[in-house]
């Protein structure tokens, strides 16, 4: 798998955020609705003491025949039907049974605090107009009739009658023919087969009856109207106590009293929040509300089935709220609903939308996610960018690596120096130096074969010569003379070959060695006092403590490593020459100075002069394939150290210093 995939499928792993986010919001949800629904509950108590200390005295409408006003908002003494003006938002009419052969007859009525609206409308009918030059001929006219409500201890009064002629627009009372009552107002609208008339009269109190019908003047035969025995009940909504339960509720909160039809006497509500403007929304605002819905949407996934409200035109079955309080009404809104019963059979029914708990749950919380979702997005851009950028380096640097080596293992160019300094900046680095030494190696193995050809032929080729002379010598002393120079040949092939094999025999030999403890410091000074005795040409000293140097390890790899160090500076100083050795003891480590006089390291990089068959002599010295220097490093890295060469000014000479650091590792 690639790295873009890994990462891509890491950062998925971020999305258990929202996910947790989402559990915690359906867990407040139902936590919110379980404790809402209590509260509603203890509210609704208090709401039904009020609402029927309000109510005492007001007979309740069971089965009666019913003249329902709903409530309107008017400007002085205008008024305009929106139900017959708007036909997106027109009100249901109600209706008087009639049979087919009779006029049809339907109604609106409405309320505000001051007057009752009562719009007629009669279909299949052509009006029987007032003739006021014969006043005795026969006309249609509409009756009104409206009976006060009676005390407990009282009985019903007679009902007040209304009469109202076509065209005018003044009801006359029928104890009265020739008085007009201006507090009814009456607006004719004729047309043909049909027509309508608009009454606005003083707001009759609660528990009032209010009848009417199209009847002949001379007979008084009714063509259609709604009954009078008994008049039907008029209903409106009770503005008395919409106000004081209104100013009883909570945000997001609306009550509704029913009768026990089901008529709604009372209904108040109060909004949740202001819906800002979406124009006059920042971008986060947008964000945050796209997210809240959102929220909703899955939270409504999640919660149970709500029950919807049923019920007629201004009507409400609020006795079948569930145990669980959830209820859907016709708009689709969702509500938690608890209902109470109330004196005489009324309900009282209290609901609280869910949508503003869901605001006030989930707003911040929705912010919250919101950010956290745009967070986790970003963060996904930004690692499949990061990946995509890792993925096109590493592939960069597989391609140098590739162009630097052909298939035959031949070093083509350099991999070039990284710009950055992360890890796989060094890793190009490190790749770089890896292959300019493989270049430096493949040059000295290139030159190998002509150095060992060139050490091999002369003594070979002086075997061979000594050889034929031998068979061709007449006397004892030439052929002794041939046959130690084919013996020094010999001693010389046998030098170049122990020296190809000693660097192999040693690491071969670390696996048996033992360490045992030994003092450093005796050792190297008995050693440079044996190399002052073999070697009268060169001034060898020592430096250091006599003693007092304990060391674990093995002291006669420690003797053979002085011998090379030693060795390298007689090829390299001249005759006279100083060579020092030098011990110090540091605080955790010993180290161990071999100085000569002479010609110094050159100051260009180039090869490991530690490394395998590299030497520096160019045909000084004869038998040297570069093995010294390689057995001084492998016994320093055996005793856990490191060696070091580089040139040196001391007390007035130059030269080269090689440098052993060995760890104290005492016994």
């Amino acid at each position: 798998m690639s790295l873009k995939r890994q990462l891509f499928l890491a950062s998925l792993l971020m999305l258990l955020i929202p996910w947790a986010g989402l559990s915690f919001v359906l867990e407040l949800d139902t936590a919110l609705r379980q404790q809402t629904l209590q509260q509603l509950q203890t509210q609704s108590t208090r709401l039904t003491e009020l609402a029927d200390d309000l109510l005492l005295g007001q007979p309740a409408i069971a089965g009666d025949p019913v003249v329902y006003a709903r409530p309107v908002q008017t400007a002085g003494d205008t008024f305009v039907w929106p139900s017959y003006e708007d036909q997106d938002h027109r009100q249901p009419w109600q209706s008087a049974a009639t049979s087919d052969n009779e006029p049809q007859l339907r109604w609106q009525a409405a309320a505000d605090d001051r007057y009752l609206y009562l719009l007629t409308d009669v279909q299949q009918h052509s009006l029987t107009p007032f003739n006021p030059a014969r006043p005795e001929q026969p006309y249609d006219r509409f009756e009104l009739w409206l009976q006060a409500p009676a005390s407990d201890l009282e009985q019903p009064a007679d009902p007040h009658t209304w009469h109202i002629k076509p065209d005018e627009a003044r009801a006359t009372t029928a104890s009265e023919p020739e008085r007009r009552d201006y507090r009814v107002h009456a607006t004719w609208r004729i047309r043909t087969n049909s027509w309508q008339l608009e009454v606005r009269m003083p707001l009759p109190a609660q528990g009032s009856r209010l009848g009417f019908r199209v009847a002949r003047s001379d007979t008084g035969a009714s063509l259609a109207g709604t009954g009078t025995e008994p008049l039907p009940a008029l209903v409106y909504p009770h503005r008395v106590l919409e106000r004081a339960l209104g100013r009883q509720l909570g945000p997001g909160q609306q009550v509704t009293i029913t009768e026990p039809a089901g008529w709604i006497t009372a209904s108040a509500s109060r909004e949740g929040r202001d819906n800002a403007n979406f124009e006059n929304l920042s971008p986060g605002q947008i964000l945050d509300t796209v997210i809240l819905n959102g929220l909703r949407a899955l939270v409504r996934w999640y919660q149970p089935e709500p029950l919807m409200l049923t019920g007629a035109d201004f009507q409400l079955n609020s006795r079948q709220v569930p145990d669980n309080g959830l209820v859907k009404h016709p708009d689709d809104s969702l509500w938690l609903a608890t209902a109470h019963p109330l004196f005489d059979g009324r309900s009282l029914l209290l609901e609280q939308s869910l949508d503003h708990l869901l605001s006030v749950s989930g707003s911040a919380l929705g912010s919250v996610l919101a950010r956290s979702l745009l967070i986790i997005l970003a963060l996904m851009l930004v690692l499949l960018g990061y990946a995509s950028w890792l993925s096109w380096r590493i592939t960069r640097l597989q391609r140098l690596v590739s162009a630097s080596v052909d298939d035959d293992g031949r070093i083509l160019g350099p991999v070039p120096v990284p710009r950055s300094g992360d890890e796989l900046g060094q890793l190009q680095q490190h790749f770089s130096q890896m292959v300019d030494r493989l270049q430096s190696y493949n040059r000295y193995l290139e030159s190998f074969s002509r150095r060992l050809s060139h050490e091999l032929k002369t003594p070979v080729a002086v075997v061979r010569s000594s050889l034929e002379n031998l068979a061709h010598s007449q006397s004892e002393t030439e052929r002794r003379e041939y046959l130690q120079r084919a013996s020094a040949a010999t001693e010389r092939l046998r030098r170049i070959l122990t020296s190809m094999s000693e660097a192999a025999r040693l690491e071969q030999s670390f696996d048996q060695a033992d360490k045992e403890p030994f003092d450093l410091a005796e050792v190297a000074s008995q050693a440079c006092a044996a190399y002052q005795q073999l070697d009268d040409q060169h001034r060898i000293h020592y430096q250091g403590p006599p003693n007092g140097c304990p060391l674990l390890g093995n002291p006669e790899m420690l003797v053979q490593m002085l011998d090379k160090l030693v060795d390298n500076a007689r090829d390299f100083t001249p005759e006279q020459g100083n060579i020092e050795v030098r011990l110090q003891h540091r605080t955790d480590h010993y180290q161990l100075d071999v100085f000569n006089q002479g010609s110094q390291l050159p100051e260009t990089a180039g090869v490991d002069i530690f490394g395998a068959f590299v030497t520096r002599r160019e045909g000084k010295a004869e038998g040297h394939l570069g093995q010294g220097l390689l057995i001084v490093r492998l016994i320093a890295d055996y005793h856990g150290g490191k060696v070091e060469a580089f040139n040196q000014h001391h007390n007035g000479i130059d030269g080269v210093c090689f440098r052993v650091i060995i760890p104290v590792q005492p016994a």
